[in-house]
């Protein structure tokens, strides 16, 4: 059996102390070896330079680096210009999305859907890019329907995505039933789990809340027990997500992406405490 894929996730941070930093952190997350990190891409393109420059000096320090891109409503011209900027620094890997509107904007803007973007890359760029797409193991909140999901996600993988990352969950048995209903539907792309630390209680409550993943109620309960104890917290953390990362590797999961949220300290323990690092 081959060695489960590991990669993390960053935001594009706001200040140079916070480029600097970042460098710091995916340094340290290194050592697990893993196959690279993807840098988000704001509501709408807002962070579109600082990705790009987050990703830049990444690459520069000799840090595989996979950008994340939607389609929004730039123009076609706007995108390739993009991604050809990409091509030419050496990125290999694109994480192409739907993406949201920004703040405020409603539905008075078209958002195209990743599958829009993923058949653009590869009429103008052939298979210069790995292609990752997103997948909804507890279904996109905007779904019709969870059949509705699969089908948009199918649609996805057949315009050429090479591999899935899924939304966060807590849930293993979740993933399990979306990757049987997934192969049903005869998708046998590669999905690989998303995977959030848990490193306090009031910031993933609310996350949770919002992007609709699942946070039940047997770990909602403890973390808001320990919410004054970060120590016992973090601890209490990395032991239930370390659990969740190990039950998903033993059933088949390809690898694990973790959501850092730019901090290295949970994604590493978790990391090492799955021998990964």
């Amino acid at each position: 059996m081959s060695q489960p894929q590991i990669s993390y996730e960053f935001f594009p941070p706001h200040t140079s102390a916070g480029k600097a930093k970042l460098i710091e952190t995916a340094t340290a997350l290194e050592v697990t070896n893993p196959a690279y990190f993807s840098v988000t891409y704001g509501a709408g393109g807002s962070t579109r330079t600082r990705t790009f420059e987050t990703v830049a000096g990444l690459t520069e320090n000799g840090i595989t680096t996979a950008p994340h891109l939607s389609w929004g409503d730039d123009s076609e011209g706007s995108i390739l210009s993009l991604i050809e900027k990409y091509r030419q620094l050496g990125i290999t890997r694109i994480v192409a999305l739907r993406g949201d509107p920004p703040s405020g904007i409603g539905s008075v803007v078209q958002i195209r859907r990743a599958q829009s973007l993923v058949n653009l890359i590869r009429k103008h760029f052939g298979d210069t890019f790995v292609i990752h797409v997103a997948a909804y193991p507890e279904t996109h909140p905007d779904a019709l329907s969870p059949e509705d999901d699969i089908r948009f996600l199918r649609e996805k993988i057949e315009s050429g995505a090479d591999t899935c990352i899924t939304q966060y969950f807590f849930n293993a048995d979740s993933y399990f039933y979306f990757i049987d209903r997934c192969r049903s539907h005869g998708i046998e792309t590669p999905i690989v789990p998303g995977i959030m630390p848990i490193t306090n209680y009031e910031g993933l409550v609310k996350f949770s809340d919002g992007c609709g993943a699942d946070l039940p109620r047997w770990i909602r309960t403890r973390l808001a027990h320990l919410a004054n104890r970060p120590g016992e917290l973090l601890d209490f953390g990395i032991e239930v997500v370390t659990n969740l990362c190990e039950r998903l590797l033993s059933g088949g999961a390809p690898g694990i992406h973790f959501y850092t949220l730019n901090k290295p300290h949970a994604s590493l323990r978790i990391a090492q405490n799955l021998g990964l690092g």
